[in-house]
């Protein structure tokens, strides 16, 4: 067998059901090329005994109950997805995808992978982890605050003056005070924070619309064309006319010059 996955599911997490699914993947672990768990399809794999020692990750919601349960394995709370040997594991649903797209791009090469990501309209290669969800919904689902509302307010207000200054009369409090506060409640500056959301917004008007670099800079509130792109490279490590020409929607109506190649056979497994 080529390559083993298995999918996940809730049942995968009663005893009874993961003994089962786990026997069957033991018997075949020697003669499958890689075995593959997404999301909790980990608790089924993690009770084979195989992961003795390896780098494991699933969903951040399961991660410390793998960590309890298996205290064998080295969980990784934060990774999209990992490879160990023959293993593979992979974060939620979406990173399944992701995970996909690496074992493809592992057989086939990152051109077809490429094109497949394309063709999906997601990233061949995410960057960051589980943590990188937006920083106004991280910090919302976790405190209330005068600064909960702000950080909605800023989101649509990128083209604006959002000096420190300007933001700690919106929060009602001293300059000072209110930089050593946001600090502490979401872990970076306000001029960080504030450059992330502006970015963010950037790549998103990059991947969907004609404008111009300079444009799209000047509208999510960056000073000039050549302030817009040495925050985009610092960051992104890549500059906007490249990432417009990978990410681009308009990507997704170029057709292949070439058949992509009929994929291995896949054994689903639970």
């Amino acid at each position: 067998m080529d390559t083993l996955v298995l999918p996940g599911g809730s049942g995968l997490k009663k005893p009874h059901i993961g003994k089962t699914i786990a026997a069957f993947v033991r018997a075949r672990s020697r003669s499958t090329r890689r075995i593959v768990s997404i999301c909790t399809g980990l608790y089924g794999l993690a009770q084979t005994g195989l992961l003795c020692g390896r780098a494991v990750t699933t969903h951040w919601h399961h991660a410390q109950d793998i960590a309890r349960r298996f205290p064998e394995l080295r969980v990784d709370h934060n990774a999209i997805f990992l490879k160990d040997g023959q293993f593979y594991t992979s974060a939620g649903a979406t990173a399944g995808i992701d995970l996909s797209l690496a074992l493809i791009e592992e057989d086939y090469g990152p051109r077809v992978a490429m094109t497949l990501a394309r063709e999906l309209v997601v990233y061949l290669k995410r960057s960051g982890g589980q943590e990188q969800y937006s920083e106004p919904l991280q910090f919302q689902t976790q405190t209330v605050s005068r600064l909960s509302d702000l950080t909605t307010w800023i989101v649509s207000h990128l083209s604006e003056n959002l000096s420190v200054e300007s933001l700690a009369a919106k929060a009602c409090l001293c300059p000072r005070h209110f930089s050593r506060r946001f600090k502490a409640e979401f872990g970076c500056s306000p001029a960080d924070f504030v450059e992330r959301l502006r970015l963010d917004e950037a790549r998103r008007r990059l991947s969907t619309g004609d404008n111009s670099i300079e444009n799209v800079g000047l509208s999510v509130g960056f000073k000039s064309a050549d302030a817009f792109r040495r925050a985009f490279e610092r960051r992104l490590e890549i500059n906007p006319s490249d990432y417009r020409r990978r990410f681009s929607t308009s990507a997704r109506r170029e057709t292949s010059s070439y058949p992509l190649p009929k994929l291995s056979k896949v054994r689903m497994a639970a």
